[in-house]
């Protein structure tokens, strides 16, 4: 079984900094491409950024310079490193792997950038 939980989120500042976490359960993780996806109301889910296996990343360019993404296989974890948040970058975040898998979305964890 995988589970993908996603935790970090919470009202910030415009310019502050977040950095989430996902914790992945399952065999298999240090083979994955993971990303962080997110998605604002009304809007369809994008991916942000994502990382392979060997630990190459590439990001959307609204985030690039910004934010970063990285990996640790040893505690099965992925994180999101969000600096000079703006308030478009209010929305739902979530891993998965990359390409995304249906059956793992998780509840994801909301990000809130206001004044």
């Amino acid at each position: 079984q995988v589970q993908l939980v996603e935790s970090g989120g919470g009202l910030v500042q415009p310019g502050g900094s977040l950095r989430l976490s996902c914790a992945v359960s399952g065999s298999g993780f240090r083979f994955w491409n993971m990303g962080w996806y997110r998605q604002a109301p009304g809007q369809q889910r994008e991916l942000v950024a994502g990382i392979t296996s060997g630990g190459n990343t590439n990001y959307a360019d609204s985030v690039k310079g910004r934010f970063t993404i990285s990996r640790d296989n040893a505690k099965k974890l992925v994180y999101l490193q969000m600096n000079s948040l703006k308030p478009e970058d209010t929305a739902v975040y979530y891993c998965n792997t990359a390409p995304a898998v249906r059956g793992y979305w998780g509840q994801g964890t909301q990000v809130t950038v206001s004044s």
